[in-house]
């Protein structure tokens, strides 16, 4: 397994909470599919079939929070609020008020709720308690803070911190560009997006095409600054680095797939997997802390 997006926190290193306590703290928020009358669900399942709720594997922990959501769009409640209406307003003369046509709503909402289709959603998250890492695989802030919100509710005083850097990502990937020179163990890919800083938000994106220095120095000189940069780590992994310090996009490249495990056992193969991750994952982090000039400390 591979995480796609990285969200990324920040703990004590080493943090001392024990994967059994870890469990401990979660069990009451474990996951249960959601009943007939409810519209979403969410708890932390079990990252294995048959497992515990923390998956442990050389110190590293994985957890999962598990969503289920009913899917009931206000487009088939007013479509059936609307017909019920007619019939009330045929049946009694006049149509139903503002206050009556909402309470029907309500109804038919409740009478659909039981019927309604459900989706099933998983968010996976990595604590490195070694080194002090907790990333949630999730595009968007958004999807990490729903994640951040229920671990908070479930560990008492959880030292949680966002990462922080000495420098802005934005005015350091701008200067790479410009020195059309990236930091040692990186490599500049194809993929970039240049933003106005101004009020115009001018900007201009690069998809699978070649970073011209000259071109792109016009573009800075014109006041665009580097919001999104495709880089490579040490020739093994592939990633989009984000002005808002998120490392999207995560592809292993062929290094490190030709290491993956090939044993025939499920468990074997994603325990493998997943000790490879967290290995190459937690140097690429820290690469990349180094190169935007290290942590801000508080």
């Amino acid at each position: 397994m591979w995480f796609k997006n990285l969200q990324i926190y920040r703990l004590p290193a080493p943090w001392a909470f024990t994967p059994e306590q870890l469990e401990e703290a979660l069990a009451p928020h474990s996951f249960t599919p959601a009943s007939s009358n409810e519209l979403l669900r969410q708890g932390w399942d079990r990252p294995r079939p048959n497992g515990g709720l923390v998956h442990v594997v050389n110190k590293q922990m994985l957890i999962l929070l598990g969503t289920e959501k009913k899917l009931l769009p206000n487009t088939v409640i007013n479509q059936v609020a609307k017909a019920r209406a007619a019939e009330l307003e045929e049946a009694q003369g006049f149509a139903p008020g503002k206050k009556a046509m909402k309470e029907l709503k309500e109804r038919v909402a409740d009478e659909l709720l039981p019927r309604a289709f459900s989706i099933r959603s998983n968010v996976w998250t990595w604590i490195d308690p070694v080194n002090g890492w907790l990333v949630v695989d999730a595009a968007s802030p958004a999807k990490a803070d729903e994640v951040i919100k229920l671990l908070l509710k479930a560990v008492d005083k959880l030292p949680l911190e966002s990462l922080r850097v000495q420098r802005s990502p934005v005015g350091v990937m701008t200067e790479w560009l410009q020195a059309d020179d990236a930091p040692a163990g990186f490599t500049v890919d194809m993929d970039t997006e240049l933003r106005a800083t101004g009020e115009s938000k001018a900007a201009v994106r690069y998809v699978r095409h070649t970073l011209e220095p000259e071109e792109i120095r016009r573009h800075i000189a014109a006041g665009k600054q580097c919001t999104r940069l495709a880089m490579t780590w040490d020739s093994k992994i592939s990633f989009v680095l984000t002005e808002s310090l998120a490392i999207k996009a995560v592809k292993a490249l062929d290094v490190i797939s030709e290491k993956e495990s090939s044993t025939k056992n499920d468990e074997e193969r994603f325990d493998g997997d997943f000790m490879l991750m967290t290995g190459e994952l937690a140097k690429l982090m820290a690469d990349v802390v180094e190169a935007l000039g290290g942590e801000a400390k508080a």
